[in-house]
This record gives C-alpha cells, structure tokens and sequence, in this order.
C-alpha cells in the first residue's frame, strides 16, 4: 500500500496516524533517506525504516506523540551506536508527522497522486501545526529537506518502462518477479492465448505480429529484455535496440554460443562493435546457475534493479554537478 493510501486509511476510520519518513543519514544506517513508514496509535505500521532497535524506538515514540495528542512534525535523532546499540553506528535524523483527521481530504489527494506517479510538495512547518501541504515542481537529488521553516519532499518511486518479449515459461516468471519491483512493464508476444486471465497492475499485455514494430515505440532510457521461443526473432529484436543507442539495457536470454552467433550476424548486418557491446547475454547475475524458471527470473529482475540504481546514481550525481555550477551556487 502507499504511504498516503496507508494513511487515508488510517484516517478513514478516525484515527490519527503518524507518517515516520528518515530526514538525513551519515554513515551506516539500515535504510536511506526518505524511507518512510506509518504508524498507528496501536502500534501497527505500514512500511520500514530498517526494522531492529530503531524502528521500534520510533514506533514506541510515534504512539507517545498520539498518545499526548499531539500535532505537526517532531524531529528526533539517533545515534545508532550509542543510543539504540545497532551495529551499523551512524547517525540518523527521523521525522515524526502526527496526522491528524482533520488533514483527511489533503491525504486523499496526495494518495490519488501517488497512484499516478511521483510528485512533490512543499509546507510551512509550524509548532504544533498540521503540516499543509502543497504541490510543488521540485527535482531533488534527495527525496526530503527540511531547511528554513519550509519542507520539501518528494512521494511516489518513478516506474522504468520495461519491454519484456517472450510470453513463456521464463517470461512469465519474470512478469511475476518485476511485479512489486518499481518498472512499467510492456509484455510482448505473438501469441495472445499465451498471457494469463491477470496480470499484475504494472503489467500491459501486447499483442503484435510482428513484435519488432514496438521496440521503435519503447520509451528512451528504457529496458529491453528479449526471450521469446523464436531465435531469429531474438536477433531481430535485439537487432532493432542496439541500433537506437538511447536504451538502458538490452539483454537477450541465451547462452554464451548464442551470443556469439548473434553478434557475428548483427556485424555483419552494420551494428558497430560499440552497439554491440551493449548487448547483456547471457542475462542474469552470476553465480545462479540454475534453469529452472522462477530461479532465472531472480536472477534478471536482480540485475535490472542493479542496473537501475547505477543511472540513478548517475542521474544524482550529475544534478549535484549541475547544481553546484549554477549561478546561485
């Protein structure tokens, strides 16, 4: 469930609740900045910030502020060494947001649109005020900051498209496994009887006689995972990905044999020895070598997230360089 869905929950029933969201981080910490969990005044939550000493620290404190009836956002800190005795001994900086009924209609809007993608706000902080948000066009190298009475955050995880061909065995595994990891995926086949009655709500079924035609349509920066029971489709498909250059990942199932056929015919063909490095194959990380489907499944959704959160890292390093080269810096 969504942090604000969780909390229209929540407030839906006449309670308060307590929206936990970690501010700042130094060192080693269990979760990074803008993890976020909600608490109930019971004690149940929704979500993690890391679980272990801390969590139930700030569970423990978030039931004492609606115990009191208190209102608006509490800052706490942690050394997480000395105080809570956890291993990891960073620093952490926990922000504790009473939520209170009155704040029910705002919740319902920002849970609408957290359903349709991220978005950020920005509110006033004052003592022993509900915080009102308002929507705000912000891009943030982090997701929370709270600097001169005004805090600015950022809700919702941008979902990367993903167009998986292939609607077999292991594509459908890879369907299931993708389903609560954050990528939009398109689900291609020539076969329509192939795609189960349901799908998870991040999937989209395709049908296409010619499965090709979509990868000129696949967003830039998107992923391509190639696996369909025709291998001179696969080569035809990773063909037309190489070839567009602006591509996240293109990876095609196969072993190391095929790999090299592929790359020969695609040389010969005009893909230059640049594109075709780009080709991921065989797909997966090492050290799994089972073939059973679930198994390569794990293996390729962990290497999609790899791959993911290296461009974002890179896409946050780059707006920090941008930034502090701007005029204002």
């Amino acid at each position: 469930m969504s942090v604000w869905r969780s909390i229209v929950s929540h407030l839906s029933a006449g309670n308060s609740c307590a929206l936990v969201t970690i501010s700042q981080v130094r060192g080693s910490a269990p979760r990074e900045v803008g993890a976020r969990m909600v608490v109930r005044s019971d004690g149940a939550f929704n979500g993690t910030i890391g679980g272990g000493a801390l969590e139930y620290d700030v569970i423990r404190q978030a039931c004492a502020l609606m115990d009191k009836k208190a209102v608006g956002l509490h800052v706490h800190t942690f050394s997480l060494g000395p105080d809570l005795g956890q291993c990891c001994g960073g620093w952490v900086e926990i922000f504790i947001e009473i939520v209170p009924s009155v704040l029910k209609d705002l919740s319902k809007k920002l849970a609408k649109l957290e359903e349709e993608g991220p978005f950020a706000t920005r509110a006033v902080i004052r003592s022993e005020e509900p915080v009102q948000r308002e929507i705000f066009d912000w891009s943030p190298p982090h997701p929370v900051a709270l600097e001169n009475g005004i805090l600015k955050e950022h809700f919702g995880q941008t979902a990367s498209p993903l167009a998986l061909f292939g609607a077999g065995h292991v594509g459908r595994a890879l369907m299931l496994a993708l389903a609560p990891l954050p990528f939009r995926v398109s689900w291609v086949d020539t076969r329509r009887d192939y795609f189960p009655s349901h799908v998870p709500s991040n999937v989209s079924c395709i049908h296409l006689k010619d499965p090709v035609n979509a990868v000129a349509s696949v967003p830039s920066g998107a992923y391509v995972v190639v696996m369909t029971h025709d291998h001179a489709l696969d080569q035809r498909l990773v063909d037309a990905g190489l070839r567009r250059g602006d591509l996240a990942y293109v990876g095609m199932i196969g072993s190391k044999t095929k790999k090299a056929r592929v790359l020969s015919r695609l040389r010969s063909a005009g893909v230059t020895n640049e594109q075709l490095n780009r080709l991921v194959c065989p797909i997966g990380i090492s050290g799994i070598t089972s073939k059973q489907p679930p198994q390569i499944a794990a293996s390729v959704a962990a290497q999609l997230l790899m791959v993911r959160d290296q461009n974002e890292s890179k896409e946050r390093s780059n707006f920090a360089l941008a930034k502090s080269g701007s005029p204002d810096h």
